[in-house]
């Protein structure tokens, strides 16, 4: 046993030694992860903070010009036209002058004054359907706080007649994108890397004529599987640090859960995402060949891992797909434990199936590294 370890010890330390020897290696493992942790942070939001919309008023009536100050005055819309007539409403859209028109009939005010149920049109570019649909909601609120104050103002008691909705939102009460983006980057950002390292590991070996030394070594194939695998999980969880770090103390994203099952998810992740990379480096030749293969996988299991989007929304067939993606459950462990401080009891349903990931992956891995050096 006390072999094992030093066996074990030494590979690891010569596996470290060939990642961090070189400078710009250790600037890329580093510096990417804290400016993409940044970018993210500030540019992948689906919050809207700036809608630019036209105005098309053919009322200019006191009541119109109040409803158009609640818009100006909300902080989130910007008037960026006046228009005079209907024909003006597709070319201000088509050219994506305004994201949104506000259209308010010519009977606007008279309508309301004589109690019938009067309509203001909103037109949204639907081409970004996302922030179309936002900023449609932000205006019909705008325009029920509207309503709501008028009847109010001509005496008017909705109570007792009216289902009033009191919303709150847990784990996120300001519905900040940059929450869930960020959180789940802790995960995310850290795959890419260990999955491109543990890649690389072998072919490198390959390439550096290296390979047929270890072979005649008295290393076994587990012994030279988790020497392999240590050193990127590791710095995985360094990265995943760094990410933590930034988000905590530069963004101030208040952190709910557990430091020590963070870590422990964190662990069996990367161990899981190494395997994957373990496998493709005993299956490729070349390092490109590595790199290639792990960027062809690492693309598809991001867009299925529900950082972007719900995965209850997705094709039945692609759900289930998820079921196998390591980064998916990478990612629901790290905003769970952070956002929501979730305990090992709410982790029963994500422990398991990364363990059984991870146990599966470094199985094969070994056994390709045993008939690579048979």
């Amino acid at each position: 046993m006390r072999g094992f370890i030093l066996c074990l010890i030494t590979l690891v330390r010569k596996e470290a030694l060939m990642i961090f020897k070189d400078r710009r290696n250790r600037l890329i493992l580093v510096m990417p992860v804290i400016v993409q942790t940044l970018i993210f942070g500030y540019v992948a939001t689906f919050d809207l903070n700036r809608v630019d919309y036209a105005l098309l008023d053919e009322d200019r009536s006191q009541a119109s010009r109040e409803l158009t100050r609640r818009f100006d005055g909300s902080g989130v819309f910007r008037r960026a036209a006046n228009l005079n007539n209907a024909s003006d409403i597709a070319g201000v859209l088509d050219g994506q002058k305004a994201l949104m028109v506000l259209h308010i009939g010519p009977r606007f005010e008279r309508g309301l004054n004589a109690g019938e149920i009067v309509k203001a049109q909103t037109l949204a570019d639907g081409r970004n359907s996302n922030a179309a649909g936002i900023a449609l909601s932000y205006a019909a609120s705008i325009i029920d706080a509207y309503n709501e104050a008028r009847l109010r103002g001509r005496g008017i008691s909705l109570e007792g007649s009216k289902l009033s909705i009191t919303s709150r939102a847990w784990f996120n009460p300001n519905l900040e994108t940059r929450w869930n983006i960020l959180s789940g980057l802790i995960a995310v950002l850290s795959a890419i890397q260990a999955m491109i390292l543990s890649g690389q590991s072998v072919a490198r070996e390959r390439e550096q004529g290296t390979f047929d030394q270890l072979l005649v070594t008295p290393l076994g194939p587990i012994t030279l599987m988790l020497g392999k695998a240590l050193p990127p999980v590791l710095i995985g969880a360094g990265q995943s640090t760094l990410v933590l770090l930034v988000a905590l103390y530069w963004f101030n994203l208040p952190f709910a859960g557990s430091y020590a099952l963070l870590y422990a998810g964190l662990l069996s992740f990367n161990f899981a995402l190494v395997g994957v990379g373990l496998c493709i480096s005993a299956l490729t030749a070349t390092m490109q060949q590595a790199l290639l293969f792990a960027f062809a996988l690492l693309m598809p299991m991001v867009l299925l891992s529900g950082l972007a989007t719900p995965i209850a929304s997705m094709p039945r067939a692609f759900q289930w797909a998820t079921l196998i993606n390591p980064v998916r459950y990478g990612v629901e462990l790290a905003q769970r434990i952070y956002l929501e401080g979730a305990g090992m009891a709410e982790m029963r349903k994500i422990f398991p199936p990364l363990a059984a990931i991870a146990l599966t992956t470094l199985t094969t891995a070994s056994r390709l590294f045993r008939s690579g050096m048979e």
